[in-house]
């Protein structure tokens, strides 16, 4: 087990708690949902040999508050941060770094890519779930306008509930981002992931869907942007939003795209095979 050091950013309106495991290339990965850099920790290990890995608590999100009330978020803001988080782990123009982005994650890479060509190297962008680009952007439009109402009228929980009514699924895939035990049995730091995750959630629906999904990227600029792009989709997403416009994506800024293993949350549940598979992808890139 290779040790963690943990520190904080001051950026302009929160406070960013990040983490750097390894030794190597800079590897910035950066989260989606309503997990935090602890759902990254086995995937982060098991390429620490060959990384300098840097995980970071997105701000609003458990252990990087906002200075002041929550509020709707844009990936312009979060794009910003991880810029800084860059910046902060030395990243330079000569020595650029790579990104892996999962979920909203990844819309947040591709925001970076297009702004700060120069401190990116690779971005591998994760089922971005950009809804505006799909054929069924309609659908999506009034999915989100159901969760806005919900969480308005309502609260977090009828939000959620309206969420995965419009993906007709759970969602459960956010909850698989923890650390475990041997057994499944849940470790302290699972413990304490999970009661973070909770806390998110009310965040995430309420402040971070409605703006994150109707995001559109820069196509123009990532088309120009000197950093290379890959799009990656699970084997096992097929059909779903993300997985949809992850190969939207990469036809308009004519990127490659790369199937990874697992679905939207095996980056946290088959480390092994998605450590390979992203070291594969970043060293041919």
């Amino acid at each position: 087990m290779r040790p963690t050091r943990t520190n904080t950013l001051k950026v302009p309106g929160a406070t960013l708690h990040h983490e750097i495991r390894g030794s190597g290339p800079i590897l910035l990965l950066i989260c989606g949902g309503i997990y935090d850099a602890a759902g990254y920790a086995g995937l982060a290990q098991r390429l620490a040999d060959r990384y300098t890995v840097v995980t970071y608590d997105r701000r609003g999100n458990s252990r990087s508050p906002l200075d002041g009330p929550p509020e709707p978020q844009s990936i312009e803001t979060h794009a910003d941060d991880a810029h800084r988080v860059l910046v902060e782990a030395g990243v330079t123009a000569d020595e650029p770094a790579y990104v892996f982005g999962n979920s909203s994650g990844a819309i947040i890479g591709l925001e970076l890519a297009a702004r700060h060509p120069e401190q990116v190297r690779v971005l591998v962008a994760h089922e971005p779930p950009l809804f505006e680009l799909l054929p069924d952007r309609d659908r999506w439009r009034d999915v989100i306008r159901d969760v806005e109402e919900a969480f308005a009228k309502e609260g977090t929980e009828a939000a959620m509930r309206a969420f995965a009514t419009g993906f007709d699924r759970t969602g459960s895939e956010h909850e698989e981002a923890a650390p475990r035990g041997e057994q499944g049995e849940p470790t302290p730091e699972m413990a304490e992931a999970l009661a973070r995750m909770k806390k998110n959630t009310e965040f995430f629906i309420g402040y971070e869907v409605p703006p994150f999904v109707s995001h559109l990227p820069d196509v123009d600029a990532l088309r120009a942007s000197s950093a290379r792009v890959v799009m990656v989709a699970g084997e096992e997403s097929e059909g779903q939003p993300p997985y949809r416009a992850s190969f939207v994506v990469a036809e308009q800024i004519g990127g490659r795209h790369v199937m990874f293993p697992g679905d939207h949350g095996a980056f946290s549940t088959r480390h092994e095979e998605f450590a390979a598979k992203l070291d594969e992808v970043l060293s041919s890139s």
